[in-house]
């Protein structure tokens, strides 16, 4: 076998992966209720011979599927979830399908897909060549709200693994050089007392008071943090009635800096916001964390080894697909899409890029967003990728990304990731050296500290949680 015979195979089978991408974006599912997308793939690998352990980590909706034996053993990172209010169809002008729907936003009906047509395309030919090692696809649940991987990874499910390879779809062809932020997932439970806010107000301790005050303090704490690192909020509970003093009022938080370290810093500073409210407004708080994903750490080699394979397979897209995307860029404002067009201009001008980019000003560089992809990149060497699956200037979580993974720019994009990672995961097998190198870099890397769960360990997947309440 060449590799040439497992580019073929993802070439035959096209069509078979394109459906499969496409039922998903036609049947969106939020965080930890994608039980639609999990069916599909389970199906398909099962049917390809792979055995399947569900309810991966305690998730309903995460599985694992395994072929071969033995080391080494590499993952494939796999992702399903959608995301509320995109819903869109494949229309460059805003036109829902579901009033207020969930829609594929962020391209997880592309991203698993990838993965499950990469791990059957190398298994349909590993015995030919007695390629040695375990292959496994790992079906990742909720990672929009950032906690299906950390729930996996308290669990041990990475902890045998020699490396994990990844994707996500993007503007652009290129390599993950640089490092996404870690985040804390957290809600403010402010308990008062209720009263008629006309008739006797003095008797009311208002929960919403605090909430609001809360957040103006963690309004003006946002002066005195680390550049790059964000606190963003919505008030979940805001009370029932304005004749009515709330005596129950909630706030959600998202917390990202540059490394867990500096989120665990920043979340103490939160919680004093909320501690110095509740005492303000004399009301009562209580904190629940619902995730903690930790910053990715990237893998030069892994990295430099996916690009190399992601530049034996050209990206072509057609007049048509052009014409599509200068028309779904006409609806974002010119700001936007020149500022975007400015990341890559040392490398392409084009709206659809079909260039292969190793970006090395990225290096060491942490971006906005966050994934939960880096809980795993702590426990093993992690290599990924983008792929151009929507035009250049097309912001993920909008409807304009929500339209082009439902297109043919998406699908083209996500058979580009599927070669590659096929491509990546036989070159591992074929030469283990490879691997061991990926290690050396990740023993230098990570030594910096020793990966422990961000998320609590009395914080259980949500259908857990559901489980104990019918019980």
């Amino acid at each position: 076998m060449s590799k040439t015979d497992v580019v073929e195979w993802l070439n035959e089978h096209e069509q078979f992966f394109t459906d499969m991408a496409k039922d998903i974006w036609e049947h969106p599912q939020l965080a930890y209720e994608e039980t639609h997308a999990v069916g599909l793939q389970i199906a398909a690998l099962q049917n390809a011979g792979f055995t399947v352990t569900k309810n991966a980590g305690g998730s309903e909706t995460a599985f694992i599927a395994e072929f071969g034996s033995g080391s080494p053993v590499i993952g494939i990172l796999g992702e399903y979830d959608a995301l509320p209010g995109l819903s869109q169809t494949v229309s460059p002008v805003r036109e829902e399908i579901v009033a207020n729907g969930p829609g594929h936003g962020c391209g997880h009906n592309l991203l698993g897909t990838a993965g499950v047509a990469a791990v059957i395309a190398l298994k349909e030919k590993m015995a030919e060549e007695s390629l040695t090692g375990t292959i496994r696809y790992y079906g990742c649940p909720a990672e929009e709200v950032l906690s299906g991987k950390t729930f996996m990874a308290r669990e041990g499910v990475f902890d045998d693994l020699d490396c994990a390879l990844t994707w996500h779809p993007g503007t652009a062809n290129m390599t993950s050089n640089f490092s996404m932020q870690a985040m804390v997932s957290i809600k403010f439970h402010f308990s008062g007392i209720a009263a008629h806010a006309a008739g006797a107000p003095h008797a009311g301790r208002s929960a919403l008071d605090a909430v609001e005050i809360m957040n103006i303090g963690s309004n003006y704490l946002r002066e005195h943090i680390l550049d790059g690192s964000r606190i963003h909020y919505v008030i979940t509970n805001g009370g029932f009635a304005p004749n009515v003093v709330p005596d129950a009022s909630t706030v959600w938080y998202y917390i990202r800096a540059a490394t867990k370290e500096q989120v665990d810093e920043l979340l103490e500073r939160v919680k004093k916001c909320a501690d110095g409210a509740a005492i303000m407004t004399e009301t009562t708080v209580r904190s629940e964390i619902l995730a903690f994903a930790y910053e990715t750490l990237p893998n030069d080699t892994l990295n430099g080894l996916m690009l190399k394979n992601m530049e034996e397979n050209p990206l072509f897209f057609t007049e048509e697909e052009k014409q599509f995307a200068s028309e779904v860029i006409a609806s974002i404002d010119p700001s936007i899409v020149a500022t975007s067009k400015q990341r890559i201009a040392a490398f392409t001008d084009d709206l659809l890029p079909t260039v292969n980019i190793d970006d090395q000003r990225m290096k060491g560089v942490s971006i906005g967003g966050s994934t939960d992809v880096g809980d795993v990149s702590w426990i093993t060497p992690v290599g990924q990728v983008m792929t151009t699956c929507a035009p250049v200037g097309v912001q993920a979580h909008s409807w304009q990304a929500t339209a082009c993974y439902g297109s043919s720019i998406g699908f083209k994009g996500m058979h580009l990731a599927a070669k590659t990672m096929a491509l990546t995961l036989y070159d591992l097998l074929e030469d283990h050296s490879l691997i061991d190198e990926a290690k050396q870099e990740f023993a230098k890397t990570s030594a910096v500290k020793l990966y422990e769960p961000g998320i609590p360990a009395d914080v259980m997947p949500p259908n857990q949680v559901r489980q104990l309440i019918h019980e």
